[in-house]
């Protein structure tokens, strides 16, 4: 695996827009209905270490975005472009994450509206970060 073609910049400012991404679907979009689907309340978030999750989230979305970025430049190698990015990131955002996101809400028992919010997020990241490190090579 040749990692000396990957854009570290790009793949920053993907794991950055991903964060971005999260913190606009998560709060002002969709912040009441998921609070509701996963069962959390203000009362339950007293407490709560939020620099570790979000330092820990944001460490994931850079290992994700990394992982694509290898991905494409496997796959699609010099011909990678804006578009092809989105695509790849897209169809693994579909095809891979939130087919597994499908699986666990099935047998966690939770709602359709969770898996929406969540894979739906998922996949808008993925396409989103796709999209930047098919630009910027």
């Amino acid at each position: 695996m040749e990692l000396s073609n990957i854009n570290f910049l790009a793949l920053a400012v993907a794991a950055i827009a991903s964060f971005a991404l999260g913190s606009v679907w998560y709060s002002l979009l969709f912040g009441k209905a998921w609070q509701n689907a996963v069962g959390i309340t203000k009362d339950s978030l007293e407490g709560v270490n939020m620099a570790l999750i979000f330092g820990s989230s944001f460490i994931l979305m850079l290992l994700m975005n990394f992982g694509l970025a290898v991905i494409l430049q496997g796959h699609a190698g010099s011909d990678v472009s804006l578009f092809s990015g989105a695509l790849y990131g897209f169809l693994i955002g579909v095809f891979f994450v939130a087919t597994s996101i499908g699986i666990n809400i099935l047998y966690q028992r939770k709602s359709f509206t969770l898996w929406a919010i969540d894979a739906g997020y998922q996949v808008l990241f993925l396409t989103v970060a796709g999209a930047i490190l098919g630009a910027w090579r």
